[in-house]
């Protein structure tokens, strides 16, 4: 696997102002497009484009593809219309559409573009939204009619492939182009040249609508284990596929902004966004966590009369709240992970919340006995240490239940449910936490 180091681009800089094209073509030949990619944008503007020039035409498209979203839009502000359309040509449709829907101008991309299939492919792929089947389907596939022989499917597929760059299944049509099934390579390899294609296809396909949402695709497909999934419309007719490649991009980016929302950034944003943007996406809930931090403050005046008496126990507010926290974290991640693998899990079930009981009274224990151990030798103050383990065994208890039923809560109500195992759940515990903590020290004392 290539690794890209801060020597290596310093050498690569070098030999690009010494004009070392020598040098430059030798460390180009090591690397596949994926690995330029990653290079490119760590020159400047001028140095990306003396590389990008010693790459032939094909290589260029393939790079152009992998790059970053950003950089892309950048980069290809210097390449007139017809340049981009010539690189467009060369890659798959799917690919295509996207870098297209980046560009200012795609009707102007797309009249230079000399392949009119492809062109024609692309007009239509431009009508859906990236977040629908539509817009994540390509429409290079393989196609026969059921009324073909397979000598005749075999003679088509020689041609179909010319603009297919992967070849999972063979979808059969009718004369409209309506889906009917699809046939393997291997079962027309083995069948006689007269067999009909009606004879041997598998009537038995999984196929998705060109509006249902990427995330429904995607979990489809990990469902069944598809590497491939054909998309039709309303009537059925054959539009395109699916790739597994392209189902990846869409289960990456749902897990990036899941963990974006989690850590209390409400809008998917990346490093690079303007300080607005970034700013809008994580105030909100650093306000909430905020509001909590001022209840929290105020809950505390209120057992001002127990700390100053006994000052020892300020000592423990954040071992308290951190571990409420951190406990609440845990329980609702599980659930998240659940909710994500089946949207429709919505267990509020007896054994559910028994077996998390269980679970949080172990863990509730073990930890009372540590820290009050601890305490009871470090402090030697055994009405304390009853104190702060008692406490802590009830906020485990209570930031466990709290921690599971949030989320089962927010998905009932349509609210994404990856947001309860952020800063909601962690405002939430610490409240509890030090209610809990003064209410039990307030009755022990």
């Amino acid at each position: 696997m290539f690794e890209l180091t801060d020597e290596y681009i310093h050498q690569l800089r070098e030999a690009i102002l010494d004009d070392n094209k020598q040098f430059v073509e030798s460390r180009l030949e090591e690397l596949l497009p994926q690995d330029i990619a990653s290079v490119v944008p760590e020159l400047e503007m001028a140095q990306a484009r003396y590389i990008f020039n010693l790459l032939d035409q094909k290589h260029q498209a393939l790079v152009i593809r992998e790059l970053d979203e950003n950089f892309r839009v950048e980069f290809l502000e210097t390449f007139s219309a017809e340049e981009i359309a010539n690189y467009l040509n060369l890659i798959d449709s799917d690919d295509a559409a996207d870098i297209l829907n980046e560009q200012e101008n795609p009707e102007e991309i797309i009249e230079k573009i000399t392949d009119e299939a492809k062109a024609k492919d692309l007009k239509d792929l431009l009508h859906y939204d990236d977040d629908v089947a539509g817009g994540l389907m390509q429409k290079e596939l393989i196609r026969a009619n059921l009324n073909w022989s397979v000598n005749k499917c075999v003679e088509e597929m020689r041609e179909q492939a010319k603009r297919v760059g992967k070849l999972y299944s063979v979808y059969v049509v009718d004369d409209s182009d309506k889906l009917l099934g699809r046939v393997s390579v291997k079962k027309m390899l083995l069948s006689e040249e007269e067999t009909m294609v009606s004879d041997i296809y598998d009537s038995e396909i999984i196929s998705v609508d060109a509006f249902m949402k990427a995330n429904e695709v995607a979990e489809l497909m990990k469902k069944y284990d598809l590497v491939a999934v054909p998309v039709v419309n309303n009537y059925g007719k054959l539009l395109g596929r699916i790739t597994i490649d392209d189902v990846v991009d869409v289960i990456t980016e749902k897990a990036e902004i899941d963990m974006q929302v989690m850590s209390g950034i409400t809008s998917p944003v990346e490093e690079e966004d303007s300080i607005w943007d970034l700013t809008r996406s994580r105030l909100p809930w650093l306000l909430v966590g905020l509001a909590g931090g001022i209840l929290g403050a105020q809950f505390l005046g209120l057992f001002e009369g127990m700390l100053s008496k006994v000052t020892a126990m300020a000592f423990f507010i954040p071992l308290i709240t951190a571990t409420g926290g951190n406990v609440g974290i845990q329980s609702s991640s599980l659930i998240v992970q659940s909710l994500a693998r089946d949207p429709n899990f919505n267990d509020f079930s007896f054994h559910r919340f028994g077996k998390g009981f269980l679970l949080a009274f172990i863990n509730g224990l073990a930890i009372a006995l540590v820290v009050g151990l601890v305490n009871l030798l470090l402090m030697n103050d055994l009405k304390l240490s009853m104190v702060v383990s008692v406490a802590l065994f009830h906020v485990v208890i209570f930031s466990s239940f709290l921690g599971t039923i949030t989320p089962l809560i927010l998905h009932r109500f349509g609210v994404n449910p990856a947001v309860a195992s952020g800063p909601f759940i962690t405002t939430l515990n610490d409240l509890l936490g030090l209610g809990v903590y003064f209410i039990i020290a307030a009755a022990l004392y």
